[in-house]
């Protein structure tokens, strides 16, 4: 069954191979392209840009199938082997460009992606507020944690083919005035392109040469004198409109994060956000009362802020392990209901099983490291537990592996300690923070990650709270911001993630 996308909304693709067809009414001059990416958001060289002039790329798996003139319109098609693309192209890019008009005045604009083996139409997304771009993003497929996933884009450009195509790394060459053309003449293809010098890189991970991955120009239009929106910001505004719709308790909840993340710079930050649940027996009465579920929507608020798809990733522990899918709008008011009836409480702790998951998920192996490993987007990890683990020894060995990496742990105990923060307080941190001493006291282990040594970088804090829903919004999100910015920093110095421009 096809899913009618609106801009900013993604979908997975299980296809193997897929066709993206543009289509519009009338007989307006278009033509279709797609781009190759590598995670950088650029292409590789030239050959990356696929249209009617260069049909082919990445040795076959991505090509240009070309026109045909239906009922009422014209369609052009593109294909892409997703199993046959090189390991490094993340990004798979359509977009178009028009001669002789400009898209507001193209009729019936529409992209439609479909599974090409099976003929099936995954997704229709429909444009209905072009205006003055005479180049187009309609959408885009990528990869996230090892499958794929398309985004409905549909973002413009007014400075056509040459504004597109330099966004992704190549320039494209003013032509010569031409002479006017008889109706009877077939159009003139764009000019020709050239690649951009490679950006210098950096040891461990190269910055980004442009602006990040998944970041288009903002739409056209935009009210004189004004700083047009980044991307990011319109998928906040569309995020915050979708909210209000359908879950508008959730909305008090993401103006509230939203206020933190400002403070520091991070409102328009992306990240990767996880919850890792403890779902040992003594956690049983915080489960009944509904203070986890009133935790896990707080965190999903901060989901939305930070994750371009507004999802949260959740993990277990107790005994063993689990993976338990995303929390997210369609879901987050039963989540934990829900997930209770598919995952017991267990009789034990283990933290660093949770981790080793937790590592394999998002970066391919729980190995420890001993070198920095980078990646382009961080992944933010809030840690919940009543108890201490079982599994000292290792889960110290993951989190120094995890330094390594791009991954920041935020540590909170629920229940009675000297560290406890009550509402209203202030938090009195370990022993590195001031002269103090630890606890002593259930949480103690937690206390000794949050200053631990042997590390690359400082990735991990922690605080503690007696009942997590006696601490006022403001504070919480004030709390989980405490450490996160200064470790973004450390971490981009570190080479871990992309330095930013």
């Amino acid at each position: 069954m096809s899913v009618a996308m609106s801009k900013g909304a993604n979908i997975p693709v299980a296809a193997g191979r897929v066709r993206a067809v543009l289509a519009w009414g009338g007989t307006a001059d278009a033509d279709a392209s797609a781009l190759l990416l590598t995670a950088t958001g650029k292409v590789r060289s030239d050959a990356d840009f696929v249209f009617y002039n260069q049909p082919a790329g990445a040795n076959g798996a991505v090509s240009h199938r070309g026109k045909l003139q239906v009922a009422g319109g014209v369609e052009d098609t593109m294909t892409v082997d997703l199993t046959g693309l090189p390991p490094d192209i993340d990004r798979v890019v359509f977009g178009a460009s028009v001669d002789g008009t400009t898209f507001g005045r193209v009729p019936g604009l529409n992209l439609r992606l479909y599974d090409d083996v099976a003929g099936v139409e995954l997704a229709r997304f429909d444009i209905a507020d072009a205006a003055t771009e005479k180049a187009f993003v309609f959408g885009e497929l990528y990869r996230r944690q090892g499958a794929w996933k398309f985004r409905a884009v549909g973002q413009g450009y007014a400075s056509g083919l040459a504004g597109l195509a330099a966004d992704f790394g190549i320039t494209v060459d003013d032509a010569p005035a031409a002479a006017p053309v008889p109706p009877a003449r077939q159009p003139q293809p764009p000019p020709p392109v050239r690649q951009q010098p490679p950006a210098q890189q950096q040891p461990y991970y190269p910055p980004p040469s442009g602006p990040p991955a998944s970041t288009y120009p903002p739409p056209q239009g935009q009210p004189a004198g004004g700083a047009p929106p980044s991307l990011k910001k319109q998928q906040l505004i569309n995020m915050e409109k979708q909210i209000a719709n359908s879950s508008p308790q959730l909305l008090s909840l993401t103006k509230t994060a939203a206020v933190s993340l400002e403070k520091r710079g991070l409102g328009e930050h992306s990240a990767r956000v996880a919850l890792c649940l403890d779902i040992s027996g003594s956690m049983h009465g915080l489960y009944r009362s509904g203070k986890i579920q009133k935790l896990a929507e707080r965190i999903l608020a901060l989901g939305l802020r930070f994750d371009d798809d507004g999802q949260v990733d959740v993990f277990l522990f107790g005994k063993e392990a689990y993976a338990a899918g995303s929390l997210e709008l369609a879901n987050h008011s039963t989540y934990v209901p829900d997930l209770l009836r598919r995952h017991k409480l267990e009789a034990a702790t283990y933290y660093g099983k949770a981790m080793q998951l937790l590592r394999q998920h998002y970066f391919g192996t729980a190995d420890l490291r001993h070198a920095p490993f980078g990646q382009e987007l961080p992944v933010y990890v809030m840690f919940v537990t009543d108890g201490r683990t079982m599994d000292e020894a290792f889960t110290r060995d993951q989190i120094i592996a995890s330094s390594f990496e791009p991954l920041f742990w935020q540590f909170l105990a629920i229940g009675k300690s000297s560290q406890s923060l009550q509402p209203g307080g202030a938090m009195q941190k370990p022993s590195r923070w001031g002269g103090g001493r630890r606890s002593g006291g259930e949480f103690e282990f937690l206390e000794e990650l949050d200053a631990l040594g042997g590390r690359y970088v400082d990735n991990a804090n922690f605080f503690a709270v007696e009942d997590p829903s006696t601490i006022p919004d403001s504070d919480l999100y004030e709390l989980l911001m405490n450490e996160y910015p200064g470790w973004l920093q450390l971490a981009r110095q570190g080479g871990l993630l992309p330095v930013r421009r």
